[in-house]
């Protein structure tokens, strides 16, 4: 239980890295996708957490393999 513990922790943090390269090297690119994710459809929204979960998922799967 530790083992699954510390490895979601080390994937919280990783995708906490990976998240704040834009925001700190582009402060405006970034801005200015927020802008148009804001003003997209719930639709689009959630067609891009369905492929980015499922893209997540055969990573782990194939980094677990």
């Amino acid at each position: 239980m530790q083992e699954l513990l510390q490895s979601l922790l080390v994937g919280v943090s990783l995708l906490l890295i990976v998240e704040g390269f834009l925001p700190f090297l582009a402060p405006k690119l970034w801005r200015k996708i927020m802008e148009k994710a804001i003003a997209s459809s719930d639709f689009n929204l959630r067609i891009l957490g369905v492929v980015s979960m499922i893209l997540g998922l055969a990573l782990l799967l194939l980094t677990r393999s």
